[in-house]
């Protein structure tokens, strides 16, 4: 005699949903699609019950009646090579993903690096393939941007835009005040002579942390103390040879990404310069490559983490019909063995 086939497990509803958080099916229904007009009350209480019943959405037909694709699109305006060796990008893609899947949304990785990567991507977005776009760069927003936002597509910056910064979302950290922090650290080492290894001239990033530089020392700020690297840590050995070139009297560093300072590190020890006993050398983000230098290098800590959910978060309200919103976040001295 055979077995009785066994039923399988009834899929879990809204209506479940709702009964175990004590909700309405809209007040779930409005929690699963953005949370507008959702008190935070009713909003965690909407998540731990999806969490206990296992409840899932159907991502198609949620998005045919909204008439949304279920995605979005971290966007990348940097070429593969950079990807990969700047840890940054790693950390903010990882908080991305894991904010839009709590979501129910999932990502797509676009590059726009170079000119046809760029066209390649503005098409898929423009098919209509995604909901909203995180655009994600260190150097130019390549004018991705004003592309963007002449067609409509919701999205949210990393750092600050060169342009309508008025109309577009953006969430950066305190890139000013970070950059005063870190050179008042030098100045409390003693150092007297401090010189900057900048960013990318054309980068309101870069030029934010300059400023910052620069309003600290006043008169010190030695104008031909200031070289341009372009974030790569082999930028950074470069810089560091050119400055010990042009004053051999140099004592403190402030490098405007972990990367750079790494690389000044290994340039000023290989002419032997001690550090920090003869010039110490700062860097900026709390990155892996701060860790992973000889000696760990002191630096100001971006909040990834909070960014990564700050862009999530606002992009979900853009799509939604939410208007331009911008946000800084406050960066952290973390001092370790390079100053």
């Amino acid at each position: 005699m055979s077995p009785t086939p066994t039923a399988p497990p009834r899929r879990p509803t809204i209506d479940d949903v709702a009964r175990e958080a004590g909700v309405s099916k809209g007040t779930v229904s409005r929690a699963l699609n953005g949370g507008r007009w959702v008190s935070p009350e009713s909003q965690r209480a909407v998540d731990a019950a999806v969490k206990k019943t296992g409840y899932r959405a159907n991502a198609y037909a949620r998005g045919l009646k909204l008439q949304r694709a279920g995605s979005v699109a971290f966007l990348l305006g940097e070429d593969l090579d950079r990807m990969f060796s700047d840890p940054n990008f790693a950390v903010l893609m990882r908080g991305a993903s894991e904010s839009l899947a709590e979501r129910n949304m999932a990502m797509v990785l676009l590059l726009a690096g170079a000119a046809e990567e760029r066209k390649r991507a503005l098409d898929f977005i423009g098919a209509g393939q995604i909901d909203g776009v995180m655009l994600v760069s260190w150097h130019e927003d390549l004018g991705v941007l004003e592309d963007l936002h002449r067609a409509g597509i919701p999205t949210i910056f990393c750092g600050v835009p060169q342009s309508d910064r008025g109309a577009v979302s953006y969430v950066s950290a305190d890139d000013y005040e970070g950059a005063m922090q870190m050179t008042e650290h030098l100045l409390s080492r003693g150092r007297s002579r401090i010189a900057m290894i900048a960013g990318p001239r054309h980068g309101v990033t870069g030029s934010l942390r300059v400023d910052g530089f620069r309003a600290v020392l006043g008169d010190r700020a030695d104008p031909n103390l200031i070289v341009h690297g372009d974030y790569s840590r082999e930028s950074g050995a470069e810089a560091m040879r050119e400055l010990l070139a042009r004053d051999p009297h140099i004592d403190g560093v402030f490098a405007a990404n972990d990367l750079m300072a790494a690389g000044a590190i290994a340039a000023a020890q290989r002419v032997g310069r001690r550090v920090p006993l003869d010039i110490s050398i700062g860097g900026f983000d709390d990155s892996s490559a701060a860790v992973a230098s000889d000696p760990q290098i002191t630096t100001m800590r971006q909040p990834f983490q909070r960014i990564s959910n700050e862009m999530t978060r606002l992009l979900m309200e853009s799509i939604a019909g939410a208007p331009a919103a911008h946000l800084s976040l406050r960066t952290e001295l973390v001092v370790r063995d390079s100053t």
